[in-house]
């Protein structure tokens, strides 16, 4: 994050920008920050034409997307035939114009890799990456606005972005595409407020709901755009209904509405809304926003064959365990059931829990005699 956000300090941006105001940082001189793609880097992804779908690779050309059969083929694989992107088809729609976009490419290479983890820590949030390449003088996307936070990385040939005052109010859905959205962005997006030219090596901070449209003013384009939806209240839904149906009161029939005009009902209502409340405000329901929120962050995980580390076995020592507290008390608790475990397998399996509290806890639970490895 401070690679990215340089010169501006991560503390800085989540103090006067996060979630508050757009942000545009140029380049600085000799700044790597346009080497996290670039044209041959681009190529050679495309060029591994058994990676891409018709729901990867996407072409869009004056805000319609191109339908599928149009620049796809189906070919012969040893599994069967598949449509795929053909590159004999792409290439004659993008010298009319379109514009080419690599989808969920967020774990393709180790630069765009880094940086999706990076920010997914950051704002404990799920990350997409897409790659967008256009052509001057014809607009991929009108107006309209994203439900995540957005982070442009400007890597070849420059892009105006322009930005309105207008902002939705924390959205999350927009109407269906078509001529009927497209009519109601144009008149709700505000006036003008600022237009920013893109140059190699720039980054573009949009929060949620900015209204914003860009173009390619000549030549060509290539900019990696990182998308960044953290959790909001809706997933209290489903993780309260979980904790709450352990309690009767949750199990119980409700009154009917026309019962003595309704006061026993009201009643009842109101003790759910107060046991709802303190369930919570419980750590323990905290707790579980912390593990969800933690699995939205995929640990990075390198092949190194032929090399085959050893594994490293747990033993528990029948020992009295001390009481772990929060999220690492459930991967604790299951380790003293078993005869031996690999601790590579703990690490993987309960990756819901910082590995760097599973690994202390483990590390304690060896000093003070409770495991024991082999």
């Amino acid at each position: 994050m401070a690679d990215l956000l340089h010169p501006i300090t991560p503390e800085q941006f989540r103090s006067d920008y996060d979630d508050r105001k757009p942000l545009h940082i140029p380049a600085a001189p000799g700044t790597a920050k346009q080497d996290l793609l670039r044209w041959d880097g681009f190529n050679a992804l495309l060029d591994q034409a058994s990676i891409w779908t018709p729901q990867s690779l996407k072409l869009v050309f004056n805000g319609d997307p191109i339908p599928a059969t149009q620049y796809c083929a189906e070919v012969k694989t040893p599994a069967g035939p598949a449509l795929r992107p053909s590159p004999s088809r792409i290439q004659p729609l993008l010298a009319k114009g379109a514009s080419l976009i690599a989808d969920g490419v967020e774990a393709l290479t180790p630069e765009i890799d880094t940086l999706s983890t990076a920010l997914s820590r950051h704002f404990a949030g799920l990350v997409g990456a897409n790659i967008y390449c256009s052509f001057g003088g014809v607009q991929a996307f009108n107006t309209h606005f994203d439900l995540h936070h957005v982070f442009a990385v400007q890597v070849e040939g420059e892009k105006t972005w322009r930005l309105y005052q207008n902002r939705a109010d924390q959205p999350i859905d927009f109407p269906a595409d078509g001529p009927d959205a497209r009519q109601w962005f144009a008149r709700t997006r505000g006036p003008l407020m600022q237009e920013v030219l893109m140059r190699p090596g720039d980054v573009l901070y949009l929060p949620r709901g900015w209204y914003h449209d860009a173009l390619t003013p000549s030549g060509s384009s290539l900019h990696v755009t990182f998308s960044v939806t953290p959790l909001y209240g809706r997933i209290m839904f489903g993780l309260l209904e979980a904790a709450a149906l352990q309690d009767p009161a949750f199990r119980t029939w409700l009154r009917p509405a026309t019962e003595d005009g309704g006061r026993p009902l009201k009643a009842q209502l109101r003790d759910l809304g107060r046991r709802l409340a303190a369930l919570a405000e419980t750590d323990t329901f905290m707790d579980e926003i912390a593990m969800t929120q933690e699995r939205l962050s995929p640990r990075p995980a390198r092949y190194s064959l032929p090399d085959r580390p050893p594994l490293v076995m747990l033993h528990p020592t029948g020992r009295t365990a001390p009481a772990w507290s929060g999220p690492v008390a459930i991967a604790m608790d299951w380790i003293m059931t078993q005869p031996g475990v690999p601790l590579e397998t703990v690490v993987a399996q309960f990756d819901f829990i910082p590995e760097a509290d599973l690994r202390a806890a483990l590390a304690e639970a060896e000093r003070l005699g409770v495991l024991r490895r082999s």
